[in-house]
């Protein structure tokens, strides 16, 4: 599919690069676009991961399964976020996670190797793109702690408060919408749907918050 180069220069891995270097940049890495249809597996834990991956479309979500089978939601990733990075750059580039697509998703893929040595040509853009890279890999660790700060609360209540706080200051509202389901949130929270579902109900009587499917209102 064709790629729309205003589009591009949106997403914040391409910030400050200029539209009319696009095309060439994105010849240069080498990069391919794939599309995934909701639930395919994008990479599979233990394989290799070679590329970066940039949501132009859908969710893709981080997620660890257990000798069991159960998995676990880490990171949920959306539009004009990246992925894989974490092990693409690594010195193990086996993966450690797996990323699967959450919704229908549209996939730009860009060769790390290419994007951390700069080419023969020595295009301009290519500096800025690696600054870009580093900041969105701290940008993903600092998810990844939120993630850490939340699941080491020590009641099921504690870490859904601790998660409703999280969405409510990074959106800057009194009344917000988080990204996840019920299904994904009880995944991210490593808890029951079940419980998780009671668990609301029983903390809007309290009188701690008030919601309405995904629109949430601290108290």
């Amino acid at each position: 599919m064709g790629l729309d180069d205003r589009r591009l220069t949106s997403l914040p891995l391409f910030a400050g690069i200029r539209e009319q270097d696009l095309p060439a940049m994105l010849q240069c890495l080498g990069s391919y676009c794939k599309t995934y249809k909701k639930n395919e597996i994008i990479f599979l834990e233990s394989h290799k991961i070679r590329s970066i991956g940039v949501v132009l479309d859908g969710t893709v979500h981080m997620i660890k399964e257990d000798m069991e089978g159960y998995q676990t939601l880490l990171v949920s990733i959306g539009e004009r976020e990246v992925f894989g990075e974490t092990f693409a750059c690594g010195s193990l580039i086996d993966a450690r996670v797996s990323f699967l697509a959450a919704r229908d998703c549209n996939i730009l893929f860009l060769p790390f190797h290419k994007v951390l040595h700069s080419c023969k040509q020595t295009c301009a853009f290519h500096h800025r793109l690696i600054e870009n890279m580093v900041r969105l890999i701290g940008d993903k660790n600092v998810q990844l702690m939120d993630k850490i700060t939340v699941v080491s609360k020590r009641t099921l209540r504690d870490k859904i408060l601790a998660y409703l706080r999280l969405q409510q200051e990074e959106q800057g509202k009194s009344s917000f919408t988080i990204p996840l389901g019920r299904m994904e949130l009880a995944a991210y929270l490593c808890a029951d749907r079940s419980a998780l579902t009671r668990e609301l109900s029983a903390m809007q009587q309290d009188g701690l918050i008030l919601y309405q499917k995904n629109t949430f209102h601290l108290l």
